[in-house]
């Protein structure tokens, strides 16, 4: 599917993506120290943004912690006490499902089921706000069978995911080039689930970069279906790298845009970076605030 036109820029996003861009492509950013993290989106982070660093996971979060983020997407409950250490926490576990076997074929809710349940709890037990959710590979079914099976995996386990304040988060994924057959790959599809559920701790995990690929159309998008999304993730596209002027997305506006909806949840950067990771994050970082 092609990309929909993007949302028109004002003047001052414009610049703001200009002037991001710039400093992004500056020289000796290593030697400037970080600034904590402000502004009205709380910010998280996955490992892979710190690809190509020697940091191991202690030095990780005492580093997370230094550029202002919150926590840690993808972690487990045995990662959490380095976390605690920092001041971080981990803003969204695992949850057992996968991209090719996931909740969307009732022959895998046996097994899900049961890895589901145990990490709503620990996810409970250990301030995890969220627990993800893969829809699954459509492979010999349709859309509207694929929907109906994860209804039927979601409705017995919401109960469990409210009474532990736990968001279930399920995962948009591009299948036009990562993910092939991927079921959930529009935004349309994942809000269907969620009406079908209807549970307030049932909502999308809407990934930017994914789609962008998908959809393109980002900032409309997210004001159309802002009660619907739960949680964020950040990349650049193409390459799901860092976002630079090499980049199509502009984060600043998106990011504003996002805040002015009064958004509570978490946006977490889950870009692969090719320059140096801590000075690039802490960009990122910068480039998001609203």
């Amino acid at each position: 599917m092609a990309n929909a036109s993007p949302p028109t820029l004002h003047r001052r996003e414009f610049l703001t993506c200009l002037t991001g861009a710039a400093v992004l492509a500056g020289a000796a950013p290593s030697a400037r120290a970080a600034t904590p993290a402000t502004g009205r989106l709380k910010q998280a982070a996955c490992r892979s943004a710190f690809k190509g660093s020697t940091l191991d996971w202690d030095g990780m979060c005492r580093e997370a912690a230094r550029l202002g983020l919150a926590g840690f997407d993808l972690v487990g409950p045995n990662e959490c006490p380095t976390l605690k250490k920092y001041g971080l926490i981990p803003t969204m576990f695992p949850g057992g499902s996968g991209i090719q076997k996931g909740i969307c074929k009732k022959e895998n809710h046996a097994g899900i089921d049961k890895m589901m349940r145990e990490a709503i709890k620990a996810a409970a037990a250990a301030g995890a706000p969220n627990v993800i959710v893969l829809a699954g590979d459509r492979a010999g079914i349709t859309d509207e069978q694929g929907l109906e099976d994860s209804a039927t995996f979601l409705n017995p386990i919401k109960a469990l995911a409210e009474d532990s304040n736990v968001t279930l988060c399920i995962e948009l994924l591009n299948s036009k080039v990562d993910h092939p057959g991927y079921i959930c790959d529009h935004t349309a599809w994942g809000v269907a689930l969620c009406k079908a559920v209807n549970s307030p701790k049932v909502k999308l995990l809407y990934d930017i970069y994914h789609m962008q690929i998908m959809e393109g159309d980002i900032i409309r998008t997210i004001r159309d279906n802002i009660q619907y999304i739960g949680h964020f993730h950040t990349a650049g596209n193409p390459g799901r790298h860092e976002f630079d002027e090499t980049q199509e997305l502009c984060y600043p506006p998106i990011c504003k845009a996002i805040a002015d909806l009064g958004f509570q949840g978490y946006l977490a950067h889950e870009y692969t970076p090719t320059r140096d990771p801590l000075p690039t994050l802490e960009k990122m970082i910068k480039l998001c605030e609203a």
